[in-house]
């Protein structure tokens, strides 16, 4: 183990690690699978199963710098350890991260095997050791590391104070939680962690993910910086022909709970929409999960009844704040903990839906209202009404829908830059219920224009590579380094 002073070095010495850790268990897997013969005990007690960490010693003469930055900041001397699962994977994020803190901070960085133990199911995930299906989960637990749910958690995420003069987190996730969330990201999507970009839609509607994808099929014929379309099921397009929409249909997105559609692009750069369903318990599983990739920025374009009269259907709803009326994040998040909206992202998304309407000034006030959202996890939330209404009242609700709160608040509490725009669908308070032939024709004139104005939204973030979306507003006193 030697001090390492540049960021390329840091992440080739974890990948080398890791390497070796995966190499050493997957043999000693195909061991056990085609001879029978369990891992040596003393290779496993030298730490070979291990992830790699990433340990980062601070102790300046003087008070640390004060430096306004979002991340790769430190406020306090000591030691920053983190454990890091797949460095090929996350290497561009390693490389923002740890770039600042080599350039503004005298840090002595090393990489050493930590005694964290790599699962063999996600070693066995990996192709390396197939055949491991004939053997019991309990006979394998005996011999190798197991998946064990106590040694996974959101506490640093969560807000957790540090004891004094102890070690402190460098990072939100260790590599146990990141594992644990790429293999859910994968069967949840049905597509693979490696083809998730860095700016995210989210939507329950499969009509926008047909929108999506055939504004992504132009942009893949017109010379766009996109280079291919993945779907779910193994189908990725950088080629379109005039079959690929119909492979896209034929595609087995039923099989996913969310599937998930990537309109690639150089350095994950581009666009992924994930079709997440209906409720605020499918929007914090995704987002859980999600954040683990450390994602730029996300946003959901969806439906919601217009609470007030002067909202006619097809208007937007830019959601300034929230009332949370959905509870799946009370225990870790309070209802009272305010979630503020992000300037930055709030403003490309009203430039974008100017740019796509058409519309300006008094014209673009009448068809985009900001406002506070109500979240409910009571999709029947009509026939209480009597005993909603005070509480809507007092908020100045102006819509009503069940995933965008969600959303805002798991972005809030993960570091995830977030906002919202959805569309009035109904306005069940006004005699304007969602009936199936309304609902279609308001679906065929609006979609369209919803779903462009989401993906001009990220365009118009990512064309500054994010720089400004990650807000101070965002980051505790008390804060990893890393983002």
């Amino acid at each position: 183990m030697s001090k390492l002073t540049t960021p390329e070095a840091v992440i080739d010495a974890l990948e080398a690690l890791y390497t070796e850790a995966v190499e050493a268990q997957s043999a000693a897997l195909h061991t056990f699978l085609h001879e029978g013969t369990p891992p040596d005990p003393q290779l496993r007690a030298s730490g070979a199963f291990c992830y790699p960490q990433i340990r980062i010693v601070y102790n300046p003469e003087g008070p640390a710098p004060r430096i306004s930055r979002s991340f790769g900041r430190i406020s306090e001397p000591g030691t920053y350890i983190s454990t890091f699962s797949r460095p090929d994977f996350f290497r561009p994020y390693l490389m923002e991260q740890l770039t600042p803190l080599l350039k503004y901070y005298e840090i002595e960085v090393f990489v050493e095997r930590s005694q964290s133990e790599m699962p063999y199911a996600y070693v066995w995930e990996q192709g390396q050791a197939s055949g491991l299906e004939e053997i019991s989960p309990a006979e394998l637990a005996r011999h190798f590391p197991s998946p064990d749910l106590a040694e996974i958690g959101d506490e640093v995420a969560d807000g957790e104070l540090y004891e004094p003069f102890t070690e402190r987190p460098l990072a939100l996730f260790d590599a146990l939680r990141s594992d644990f969330s790429l293999k859910r990201l994968q069967h949840y999507t049905g597509t693979p962690v490696e083809h998730f970009q860095h700016y995210i839609l989210f939507t329950n509607y499969h009509r926008y993910v047909d929108a999506f994808c055939d504004w992504a099929l132009e942009q893949l014929g017109n010379g766009s910086r996109y280079t291919s379309l993945s779907v779910p099921g193994g189908l990725e397009i950088s080629e379109p022909t005039a079959n690929s929409r119909a492979e896209i249909d034929a595609s087995p997105w039923r099989r996913s709970q969310m599937p998930a559609y990537h309109l690639r692009a150089p350095n994950n750069a581009g666009i992924t929409l994930v079709n997440i369903g209906v409720g605020p318990a499918n929007a914090k599983t995704i987002t859980d999960h999600l954040a683990v990739i450390r994602p730029q920025c996300w946003l959901m374009v969806g439906h919601c009844g217009g609470l007030r009269h002067s909202q006619a259907i097809g208007d937007y709803v830019l959601a300034h704040a929230y009332l949370r009326e959905d509870h799946v994040l009370d225990s870790v998040l309070p209802p009272e903990i305010p979630i503020p909206a992000l300037a930055e992202v709030q403003i490309a998304l009203q430039e974008a839906a100017a740019h796509v309407t058409g519309e300006s000034g008094d014209e673009l006030k009448k068809r985009l209202r900001t406002g506070t959202v109500v979240t409910t996890d009571d999709r029947n939330w009509e026939l209480r009404f009597s005993a909603s209404a005070p509480r809507f009242n007092k908020s100045r609700a102006i819509a009503i829908e069940m995933e965008s709160a969600t959303i805002a608040a798991n972005g809030y509490r993960l570091r995830v830059p977030y906002g919202v725009l959805l569309c009035v669908s109904d306005k069940p308070l006004h005699g304007e219920i969602k009936l199936p032939g309304a609902a279609n024709r308001f679906y065929e004139r609006a979609i369209g224009e919803h779903i462009r104005i989401g993906i001009e939204t990220l365009e118009r973030l990512a064309a500054d590579k994010g720089a400004k979306l990650h807000s101070r507003k965002l980051r505790s006193f008390d804060e990893p380094p890393f983002r």
